[in-house]
């Protein structure tokens, strides 16, 4: 059993995939999936699925929705079925390695890793790995609750971490100017994030392209004066000084 969570909702045996249509279903499951091997309990499932606006009988509803999410998970002569009933709630009882989240946290620490000592190739094998896991964003198209919306922008915030770590180990390579188009399309995407222009402005800087890479500085600064209110960080600012002063040691 393989349960993905790093795009659309899917759980697959094989190349069977096990069709879970209803929608609440869905949302149960995706908040069982946030915390697995947990109990998450009846009450935070209520408010999972159905907000601040849970039918008078949401106890005996969510008992019908664990009932189809066991008979979808279900395998004739299969393993026991995962979904267990604990006295506050439910669990999901499926080893960590069936999960595709866990398979992307497990790449993106040996990248951690292999970039902090140096070991660049190996690090892009990790983080490409890592990201090709990805199908889109975090449980995408389910209107999640709480528990499964903190997980997805858990993994969203992983994710990028994974891209800006690759990101240094393509610069670290020299291979800056392959990345120059992706870093345009993620500071489009995450206009917020200040390490992403310090990446730009380093490739394009690398690629002798030193008035594109202050364009991106002023863009920043006024991305950020405008939309929250503050000036650039260290780290930024000093990405820019040392473009200014053609000083690549301080990259």
């Amino acid at each position: 059993m393989r349960y993905e969570v790093l795009g659309t909702l899917r759980v697959l045996d094989g190349d069977r995939e096990f069709l879970i249509n209803a929608r609440k279903v869905q949302i149960l499951l995706a908040a069982l999936l946030s915390r697995p091997g947990e109990v998450v309990t009846t009450d935070q499932l209520i408010t999972e699925i159905w907000g601040q606006k849970a039918p008078r009988r949401a106890e005996a509803s969510l008992y019908v929705h664990v009932s189809q999410l066991r008979k979808s998970l279900d395998r004739p002569g299969g393993p026991a079925n995962p979904i267990v009933t604990r006295p506050l709630g439910y669990l999901l009882d499926s080893p960590a390695e069936e999960q595709d989240a866990t398979e992307f946290h497990r790449l993106l620490d040996d990248g951690r890793q292999a970039l902090r000592e140096l070991r660049l190739q190996e690090a892009v094998i990790s983080c490409e790995a890592a990201l090709a896991l990805w199908r889109g964003p975090a449980l995408d198209e389910l209107p999640v609750g709480p528990i499964a919306g903190a997980y997805a922008s858990s993994l969203t915030e992983s994710r990028l971490e994974c891209t800006e770590l690759l990101m240094e180990a393509y610069c670290e390579l020299g291979r800056h100017r392959e990345i120059v188009g992706r870093l345009y399309s993620l500071v489009a995407e995450n206009p917020l994030r200040e390490s992403l222009y310090r990446y730009l402005m380093r490739a394009l800087y690398l690629s002798e392209r030193k008035a594109d890479a202050l364009e991106v500085y002023r863009k920043a600064r006024a991305t950020l004066r405008d939309e929250v209110g503050v000036e650039p960080g260290r780290r930024l600012q000093a990405m820019h000084q040392a473009i200014l002063a053609d000083s690549r040691v301080a990259m």
